[in-house]
């Protein structure tokens, strides 16, 4: 190429790049097959200048219009300080322009759908240097975070899910990265730089070369305080509840007792007092469940005692009662129909087991077999046999419904001294109805 951008002489491999015969292509302006003027000018005048071009990118137009991106390594020949021409090397990288442009296409369209996320999400190299985050993350931070300098996580201060400061190097972020592995299901507290704190669920997980290399991490931040909100006002409305239910419950359980006390009716007072104590046992399963803070669980050994204690107060002072639970938790679906079935059982254990002078002992277990609950009631007295007795005697029947509505079994065992025992699934759906 001459002083004046002449083409002075092509090779063959110049002339198939951009299509052109050599009569076409030589002795024409170099500017004519480049797509960008400015750029063309700038590689003739830094020549000019004595400069060499190393892989100077460019664009050149091919006879058939399209465009081929290329690299030119150019210097020039000069006599006496006179420019004489310059030489070219024109290497075709469109392919791998083509490339980068699908990858950066694909790299911003990335960007763009975690930039439109509505949850907070950021990555790391591989040593915890933030590389990326999106807005959400930046607003739930409370803060601008510093691509390059800030690590491990985007948050100003961390706290375990039980208020405990967490550092930074050990937050999950951190651990996933340390030991090359996902973590999920740990809860955190963060806190801005204002001071409000927030409760997240964070989703740390490794990046990968294809050779299996740690590269990096992508971690989404879930903000769950209206989770936790939720969650804090069902807890006080079913405190509410469960208040009420139980306050209901007892005074239900007085205007029994009342109407028992002002009735001139022998049998009308039997059939009061066994429903005053049947809404006792039924109220002290519910203070038990009221004072419990797993909400789907009670425990066993306070439920079987609240009942007890609570049907303790219709024996007479003779009757002793020995309580032995070891059954861990009961669900919430069985109290009510247990706690009738354990009132019924030991109703008839103080009406029947007791001798001439009104003493007996009554012993009261719960256990578990294998996956099964297993209810005993045991006294001292003569026993009796649940066959002659009938289904419909001593609450007998009211104990096979609900016993059936517990998808359990019943078994007596005949005296002296009468064990009724009754085992039911520890994992079951109870009967919606009670057919007795």
């Amino acid at each position: 190429m001459g002083s004046d951008g002449t083409i002075l002489r092509a090779n063959q491999a110049e002339l198939d790049l951009l299509g052109y015969a050599a009569d076409e292509y030589i002795g024409r302006q170099i500017s004519e097959f480049h797509a960008d003027a400015d750029i063309i000018s700038e590689m003739l005048a830094r020549l000019l200048d004595g400069e060499n071009l190393m892989r100077f990118p460019a664009r050149m137009r091919t006879k058939d219009g399209s465009i081929k991106h290329v690299e030119t390594t150019s210097s020039a020949l000069f006599h006496n300080g006179e420019f004489i021409n310059s030489r070219c090397f024109t290497t075709d990288v469109t392919e791998i322009v083509d490339v980068r442009h699908q990858l950066a296409r694909k790299d911003e369209e990335m960007r763009q759908v975690l930039e439109a996320l509505p949850a907070a999400v950021y990555t790391t190299d591989a040593h915890g240097k933030i590389t990326y985050f999106n807005r959400a993350a930046a607003e739930l931070a409370g803060r601008e975070p510093i691509v390059g300098q800030d690590e491990w996580c985007v948050t100003f201060r961390l706290f375990t899910a039980d208020g405990q400061p967490l550092p930074h190097d050990e937050c999950p972020m951190a651990i996933a990265l340390k030991e090359n592995r996902s973590i999920r299901g740990v809860e955190a507290m963060a806190q801005r730089p204002d001071g409000i704190m927030f409760p997240f669920l964070p989703f740390p997980t490794p990046m990968r070369n294809d050779n299996g290399e740690l590269t990096g991490a992508v971690n989404m931040l879930v903000d769950i305080s209206d989770r936790k909100l939720a969650e804090t006002n069902q807890r006080v409305f079913l405190d509410e509840l469960n208040h009420r239910v139980k306050n209901n419950m007892m005074m239900l359980h007085a205007l029994l007792r009342s109407a028992e006390r002002e009735s001139d009716s022998r049998e009308a007072r039997l059939v009061l007092s066994d429903a005053a104590q049947r809404v006792g046992a039924m109220a002290a399963a519910q203070q038990a469940l009221y004072t419990e803070h797993d909400r789907s669980e009670v425990n066993a050994s306070n439920f079987v005692n609240a009942v007890c204690d609570s049907a303790r107060q219709a024996f007479s002072e003779n009757v002793t009662l020995h309580v032995d639970v070891d059954a861990g938790s009961l669900a919430n679906d069985v109290t009510m129909p247990l706690a009738l079935v354990l009132n019924e059982l030991l109703t008839n254990a103080a009406k029947h087991g007791c001798d001439d002078t009104g003493s007996c002992e009554v012993w009261i277990s719960l256990t578990r077999s294998d996956g099964d609950f297993l209810l005993t009631v045991r006294d001292s007295g003569p026993g009796f046999d649940f066959k002659v007795t009938g289904r419909r005697s001593s609450g007998t029947g009211l104990v096979s419904g609900l016993v059936r509505q517990l998808r359990g079994s019943l078994s007596v065992a005949p005296g002296p001294g009468a064990q009724c025992t009754v085992r039911f699934p520890g994992q079951f759906q109870p009967e919606s109805s009670l057919d007795l």
